[in-house]
């Protein structure tokens, strides 16, 4: 099978690169070219951007694929590109949506791909409703798609928190390591659906030239459930640290950071619980094996052996004092 990612070097999207090339898959990758060291030897790489039409033209010319995955798509612009460039080389196109744009709030548990799409909170999850919509709407009968919404996924070196600063993550952890406390929002005790890559991985390769994925929708999550208290102690446990958690409610954070509002109201604040047996009914290397508890000393020890991840962003530290400062005096 003949496949074509677009992107490729991302956190999933690399665990899939891994597994592809060892499942015999002739994978070609078309990016700029940054970060393909991530990929193993036997991806054949495009170096191209693929907002530049005419050269992806040029590089694509003569080649069909079975089946073209972009993984960084993310405006309807972008999916409209796609079906332009892609249209007449693959008869099967997957797009990677979110299960963030899922009706906020939740409408029941655990949630099914019945569950309509509707996040009012997250621009970014509402593009990813408005992609699909696009998608789906085609109707062409030789570029079949396959929408895939995975939720929060992990690998080997992510540190896993609802408020922090993505750039800086260490800001955190070395809030942990000094013994200062940390900001749980409301009480801690909202479920959270935890993916490992790799597990991720095993089923997503199962959809590809899949006749019954063809023009239907799936989420693909872990089966793994945990609550945002338990992630934070897995940490602290990689630390060999007692925790020291401030639960703060959420609208109360919001008003020492209006930029997480999006990401916690429309998709950390409230519990995530899936029921995945759409997926599990045509994938059936499905896995849901890997605990985050299992991970996450790996994730600490990365960052603590890699003095240029232990950057701080300071006015992110200066804010999350003052929050919890200010909550206590409340």
């Amino acid at each position: 099978m003949k496949v074509l990612f677009i992107g490729g070097t991302g956190l999933i999207s690399t665990a899939v690169s891994h597994l592809a090339v060892k499942r015999g898959i002739d994978l070609y990758v078309l990016n700029r070219g940054n970060n393909n060291d991530v990929l193993p030897e036997q991806v054949k790489n495009i170096i191209c951007d693929i907002n530049n039409d005419e050269a992806v033209k040029k590089a694509l010319k003569g080649h069909k694929f079975d089946v073209v995955v972009d993984w960084i798509a993310f405006k309807v612009e972008h999916v409209k590109r796609d079906y332009r460039l892609f249209k007449n080389i693959t008869k099967q196109y997957v797009f990677i949506s979110s299960a963030s744009a899922y009706q906020k709030p939740i409408p029941k548990l655990p949630i099914t791909e019945d569950v309509p799409l509707d996040n009012p909170y997250w621009k970014y999850s509402k593009n990813k409703q408005y992609c699909e919509e696009y998608l789906l709407s085609i109707k062409d009968s030789d570029f079949n798609v396959t929408i895939i919404r995975p939720s929060h996924t992990y690998n080997d070196t992510l540190l896993i928190f609802q408020l922090i600063p993505w750039d800086y993550p260490y800001t955190i952890l070395k809030r942990m390591l000094e013994r200062k406390p940390i900001v749980l929002p409301d009480n801690g005790k909202s479920l959270w659906t935890l993916t490992y890559n790799y597990d991720f991985a095993e089923a997503f390769l199962d959809v590809l030239g899949n006749e019954s994925a063809y023009n239907d929708y799936f989420h693909l999550t872990s089966d793994k459930v945990y609550t945002w208290t338990q992630i934070a102690n897995f940490i602290y446990d990689g630390l060999n640290i007692e925790p020291n958690i401030e639960y703060i409610p959420s609208s109360f954070i919001i008003k020492y950071f209006p930029e997480v509002k999006g990401e916690l109201y429309g998709d950390k604040k409230d519990s995530a619980v899936f029921d995945n047996s759409k997926i599990k009914s045509i994938a059936p290397n499905y896995k849901s094996k890997v605990e985050y508890s299992d991970i996450v000393k790996r994730a600490v020890k990365h960052y603590l052996e890699t003095p240029e991840l232990q950057k701080v962003d300071k006015e992110f530290d200066k804010r999350y004092d003052n929050l919890i400062a200010e909550y206590k005096k409340a």
